[in-house]
């Protein structure tokens, strides 16, 4: 079983050194070192995330790598303006393993992407498929089809599907 694998799927992002960044739902930071990485340090990643516990864990990993590109912030995606980042700033937004946990689909798409700027990219990272003991539900699964309807009827277009493991999809949109 090949699971997503940040390196590998962070190619797929075509990030440009000096690219601002957010990672909607980063967790314990599985895609900090990769993206870090891809927009140098003249860009930013801004890791969103509304368990206070893992904030404080992301901004202890970021002091003890002494990262000066990263900034941890907590995020209530569901909450109008509870993002911090102005809007339209971003060029980049990414969200991965995180669309299924979302309840409030609509104010939560509104909201993450009031950040992107018109023309900037975002991708959505989910799973295909409900494992034991790992990822959503069945009951909680947003298939790709639906992913795509939720993010084209927010206003974005549909760039590409990518590669992102034997259990998740990937899907590349743009924002208008």
């Amino acid at each position: 079983m090949k699971f997503v694998m940040p390196e590998v799927v962070t190619s797929q992002f075509h990030l440009r050194p000096g690219d601002k960044v957010a990672d909607f739902g980063a967790g314990r930071g599985f895609f900090l070192e990769p993206l870090a990485a891809a927009v140098g340090s003249d860009g930013e990643v801004i890791l969103c995330e509304i368990q206070k516990p893992l904030v404080e864990l992301l901004s202890e990993q970021v002091r003890l790598k002494n990262y000066s590109n990263i900034k941890p912030a907590w995020c209530d995606l569901e909450e109008v303006n509870g993002i911090p980042i102005q809007t339209h700033t971003l060029d980049v937004g990414i969200m991965v393993n995180t669309l299924f946990q979302i309840e409030d689909r609509d104010t939560a798409l509104k909201e993450i992407l009031r950040t992107v700027r018109p023309g900037g990219k975002f991708f959505v990272i989910d799973w295909t498929e409900s494992i034991p003991g790992l990822g959503p539900t069945p009951d909680h699964l947003v298939p790709q089809a639906d992913c795509v309807a939720l993010f084209e009827g927010a206003g974005c277009v549909l760039e590409r599907e990518f590669p992102a493991g034997d259990h998740h999809y990937g899907v590349a949109f743009r924002t208008v």
